[in-house]
Formats: structure tokens, C-alpha cells, sequence
């Protein structure tokens, strides 16, 4: 599964939408026979964390990377309730900051998700956050330790 990973991650070569023209920013681009009714956010986190994850979390969706952070897609308001660790970036939409990540990792799957709950739980291990629950009205960052 890590060798397949690797080997997906070259250069993409896909026309730009203006909307992925913004500077500083560009919208993660699906494979077109995934089904996203559920809306699609990004979850990133830092690069050093990405092959670990991978290999512990029980179904993987569409993972993108570049050199600094890997973006798992979560349906769409994954962040409710939530109190992601600071380390984390938290994406709507999958509109992304920074770098150029290319797809490494596409599921067999019809839907490009990774479920939001054990990827939280996963990414609150490999911080060495408690897993929190945020409440309507506070913050949904935990600050690291």
C-alpha cells in the first residue's frame, strides 16, 4: 500500500480552474468517478505524520500530498464537534493552502472519503493530544502539549 503511494506521487498535469488560480491556495481536484454527495472537506496534516497514519487507519479514501502536509478528504462538515489538534489544518471544501499536493492514494471505493472519527482519533495519537469534543460556541483547536 506504501509502495502504491509513492509511486502515485508525480506530477499532475490538469488544467486549472480559476478558482484553483487563487494565489497561495488551490482546490484539491477528486478523480471524476467518485461520488461526493456528501460534500468534501480536507483534513491536513504534517507531512512527517502521513505514512503512519496511512498504515493504521482501517479504510483510506483519496490522500493528497506535497512536501510539507498529507490531506485526507472527509465529507463535508467533518469539523462540527470536533476539536482537531492545533497541528492540524482544516480545509472546507478541500480548498487547500500552500504547496501543489498530488493524489498518492485513491480508494477502491466509489466515494473518496476516510471516515472522520477514527481519523481524528488517529491523528489525536500521533500529536499527543487527548481526543476532545468541542461544544457549540468554543473553539475547535486543542492546543498541543
Amino acid at each position: 500500500m506504501l509502495r502504491h503511494a509513492l509511486a502515485r506521487l508525480r506530477p499532475a498535469h490538469r488544467a486549472r480552474t480559476p478558482e484553483q488560480a487563487r494565489p497561495g491556495r488551490m482546490r484539491l481536484a477528486l478523480p471524476g468517478s467518485m461520488s461526493v454527495s456528501l460534500g468534501c472537506d480536507a483534513v491536513g496534516v504534517p507531512a512527517r505524520h502521513g505514512f503512519r497514519l496511512m498504515s493504521h487507519l482501517p479504510r483510506t479514501g483519496c490522500v493528497f500530498a506535497d512536501a510539507d502536509r498529507w490531506w485526507w478528504i472527509v465529507p463535508a462538515g467533518s469539523d462540527l464537534e470536533l476539536a482537531w489538534p492545533e497541528q492540524v489544518t482544516y480545509a472546507r471544501d478541500a480548498d487547500v493552502p500552500g504547496g501543489r499536493p498530488r493524489l498518492i492514494h485513491s480508494p477502491d471505493a466509489p466515494t473518496p472519503y476516510t471516515p472522520p472519527i477514527p481519523l481524528f482519533l488517529m491523528v489525536c495519537q500521533v500529536t499527543g493530544v487527548a481526543p476532545r469534543w468541542s461544544s457549540a460556541g468554543e473553539p475547535s483547536v486543542v492546543p498541543a502539549p
